[in-house]
């Protein structure tokens, strides 16, 4: 058997206390192990793993990242919503919170960008479900679009469970 999905990532950020109020206050997790200021693991509001995300702290003088400008590391993790209502909804809490820095329709997907209180970015993303995949959402695929939610709620609906038939069980 091989691998079958991602269980959890580990951040390394300044502050963890300012990082896990952000990731339960703007997105939702919740703690599930605090270790003082140098550690804490949390889990996604719809999760069923121990944890998904891991913070270490390396302090408050550490350099920004410079992955993927002047070395490699890694771009951004994304974690999927189940409907394009939740999609809007981050959308505004992202905003309110000043981490939104984008939004775009690749087709199969609609996406937000967000960056954390460290600038480490993450991607929040409703998968098109199986059955509602057509010609338009594939060959929008292959160029990136602005996100238009009002346009997508009225053409998949705003409740219409995302990624059904992909990475959710039909």
């Amino acid at each position: 058997m091989g691998i079958s999905r991602l269980n959890h990532a580990v951040l390394y950020v300044r502050d963890v206390s300012r990082s896990t109020a952000f990731y339960r206050d703007v997105l939702g997790f919740r703690v599930k192990t605090a270790m003082g200021d140098r550690a804490a693991f949390l889990v996604a509001p719809d999760s069923t793993n121990d944890h998904d995300l891991g913070l270490f702290a390396i302090g408050a003088g550490a350099a920004e990242s410079s992955a993927g400008r002047s070395t490699v590391g890694m771009y951004h993790l994304a974690w999927e919503l189940g409907t394009l209502d939740e999609l809007e909804d981050h959308a505004r809490r992202l905003a309110a919170a000043g981490a939104l820095v984008g939004a775009s329709d690749h087709g199969t997907t609609k996406s937000l960008y967000a960056k954390d209180p460290d600038g480490l970015e993450f991607e929040v993303v409703w998968i098109v479900p199986a059955d509602q995949l057509d010609e338009q959402a594939v060959a929008a695929g292959a160029r990136i679009l602005p996100l238009d939610l009002e346009k997508e709620k009225a053409r998949y609906g705003g409740q219409t469970r995302g990624g059904v038939g992909i990475s959710v069980t039909a």
